[in-house]
């Protein structure tokens, strides 16, 4: 898999057996997560995983046709920019699956629920926007050496900034799981969750690190001389991202509704009224966490606390805001 091969766009003879076998690993993984959201009726909470599924699907078809026409330029350019896209999608449903958790357990929420899919997307796509360019420079043949270097620059800037963004995401996990510990919500449903967070978090963040280690050390690194390093730090762990998910699927642990929370109990769910907050949206926008609520005088008393009401009533019982309790 080392060996360079004249005229090839590759730098090693790439494999005509793999691009298969992963092309049908995630066209299986992507049949069952679409058979769990029908099920489930979850595209709010899992609608992203099919879809960087079918990325990937469609980037290991590319390539098996790239592995047979090794000089097409075109064929060779698409296959780069679907296999760099997909994780981000992956990150993508991660945001997606904590948002829901944030509003599940509206109480621990270091952050407007909300706001942590505006705030995680807005960087996201200026990651696809850096990546999708820089691997198009990249892969042309007709690049110019500075055109080029342009390009090596644009993937290592969205690889860090993917790296960046998913340790502050993973910090925001955690302060988020230290809350739900010191108030004894954490049961048994939200540690699966918790810990399905933490394990996709961590392969996407594995992936993300070997990506920016490959680019570093360039098209003629060591990484980038061997294949094998990219089924088993992108292929495979996108895989096994995506398969974890299959088995422990989240809308097993979380109601569809996000008006459903879990209760003060750590065990009842009811219906409130939803996640309600009384500063602009532009500023919820901007101030995400509320730094100025928490210096400010009224603080946090500018969300409505609708779980601290109805706390004797029964399971799935609407639970609406009294008046006073915050935004009137």
């Amino acid at each position: 898999m080392g060996n360079t091969v004249d005229s090839s766009l590759y730098n090693y003879v790439p494999n005509k057996g793999a691009p298969i076998a992963f092309a049908i690993f995630f066209a299986t993984t992507v049949a069952a997560h679409l058979l769990q959201i029908r099920k489930y009726k979850c595209w709010k909470i899992t609608g992203a995983l099919p879809w960087g599924g079918i990325i990937m699907v469609a980037g290991f078809i590319t390539r098996e046709a790239s592995a047979f026409k090794t000089r097409d330029l075109d064929i060779f350019i698409s296959t780069q920019v679907l296999l760099f896209a997909a994780p981000p999608v992956y990150s993508l449903a991660n945001f997606m699956l904590l948002t829901r958790t944030l509003y599940y357990v509206p109480y621990n929420t270091p952050i407007h629920p909300g706001r942590v899919l505006t705030t995680f997307i807005g960087l996201d796509v200026i990651v696809e926007v850096l990546t999708a360019n820089g691997a198009a420079k990249i892969a042309d043949m007709d690049s110019t050496p500075a055109q080029r270097d342009v390009g090596e620059a644009l993937i290592r800037a969205s690889l860090l900034l993917q790296v960046v963004l998913f340790v502050f995401f993973i910090a925001l996990e955690i302060v988020f799981h230290v809350r739900c510990i010191k108030s004894g919500v954490m049961k048994r449903k939200l540690s699966i969750i918790m810990a399905l967070l933490y394990g996709s978090s961590a392969l996407i963040l594995i992936r993300n690190i070997y990506r920016v280690i490959e680019v570093w050390y360039g098209y003629d690194g060591y990484l980038a001389r061997h294949e094998a390093f990219f089924y088993v730090f992108d292929g495979a762990l996108m895989l096994a991202n995506s398969v974890m998910l299959n088995v422990w699927h989240p809308a097993m642990f979380l109601p569809d509704n996000f008006k459903i929370y879990l209760a003060l109990d750590g065990i009842t769910e009811k219906e409130g009224p939803g996640w309600l907050d009384c500063r602009p949206w532009w500023v919820t926008i901007l101030d995400p966490f509320d730094v100025a609520g928490f210096f400010g005088k009224k603080g946090r008393e500018r969300y409505t606390k609708y779980w601290e009401e109805g706390e004797g009533q029964t399971q799935l019982q609407k639970v609406e805001p009294v008046k006073g309790n915050g935004c009137d």
